[in-house]
């Protein structure tokens, strides 16, 4: 039995009312969606909140699951929309207070902030970074998709099958011909 198929048992376990079927899916995705949730906020405390409120409102919605695609990958949608309406909330907060020098010593990151390179290290890291956001956003629409669902979502092969609905002989082509034309525009750079 495959690992969706597993899943889409586990689900129609909780559906029926068995809520401890829903804990072998959260054991089973938690570590992954954790991973993912460190991409938008950088912060492990918060990622682990943000986690956790991801599978709360799976497991509120888990009744309209149909099965349509992959557990994980309505999991994972799940997970970043609510990591970035984190980050939008965040940024509607106002900073409680400022935070003097001694204070960012004390911090775990204070070695990184001191020892994070000269300007035009940190120049020449933007402007890759640029170059490479700016590369993938240029790219037709299903290169973009399989490419930011492979190497920024982590997805399988087979989840971005599912997800993009089309054969997997097609994710790897998307995939290779996104990666070769990204490197084509960031390869003088490098």
């Amino acid at each position: 039995m495959g690992t969706s198929q597993t899943d889409l048992e586990l689900v129609k376990r909780v559906q029926a009312g068995e809520k401890n079927a829903f804990d072998v899916l959260v054991l089973k995705y938690q570590q992954k969606v954790v991973n993912l949730v460190m991409r938008y906020v950088r912060d492990p405390h918060t990622a682990m909140d943000i986690s956790q409120e991801a599978f709360i409102k799976a497991y509120k919605g888990l009744q309209n699951f149909r099965g349509d695609s992959a557990f994980y990958t309505w999991l994972y949608r799940i997970a970043i929309n609510t990591a970035k309406n984190h980050l939008v909330t965040m940024s509607r907060r106002m900073p409680a207070n400022d935070i003097d020098a001694q204070e960012a010593e004390q911090y775990d990151g204070a070695d990184a902030l001191r020892d994070g390179g000269n300007p035009e290290t940190e120049m020449q890291k933007d402007e890759v970074h640029r170059a490479i956001i700016s590369a993938i956003e240029s790219l037709p629409d299903d290169l973009r998709t399989a490419i930011s669902l492979r190497e920024i979502e982590g997805l399988s092969y087979e989840e971005i099958s599912q997800a993009m609905d089309c054969p997997i002989g097609t994710v790897r082509s998307r995939i290779f011909r996104a990666r070769e034309s990204i490197e084509s525009k960031i390869g003088p750079l490098l």
